[in-house]
């Protein structure tokens, strides 16, 4: 069996043209891609650790989020910074 999963870094920034704009952009696009990518039939989505940016340093209620809201897609941390 195959498997195919992505991560996403979840940047955003106050710029002009930004489609993510603000963290919690960074949060409901970050559960889009996850019910788009099960949808496909992805196997995995993954999330990296922010501990300087507040709304991304502990990835458990997002990854909850994703969770409730996929049916088969894995859902799990890709980096965790060790500092």
């Amino acid at each position: 069996m195959r498997a195919f999963g992505f991560l996403s870094f979840g940047h955003y920034s106050p710029q002009p043209g930004s489609q993510t704009r603000s963290a919690a952009d960074m949060l409901k696009q970050s559960v889009e891609l996850a019910v788009g990518a099960d949808e496909l039939g992805v196997n995995g989505a993954y999330v990296r650790v922010h501990h300087f940016a507040r709304q991304a340093a502990s990835p458990v209620p997002l990854l909850s989020a994703m969770a409730a809201r996929t049916r088969r897609i894995e859902v799990g941390t890709g980096v965790i910074d060790l500092r």
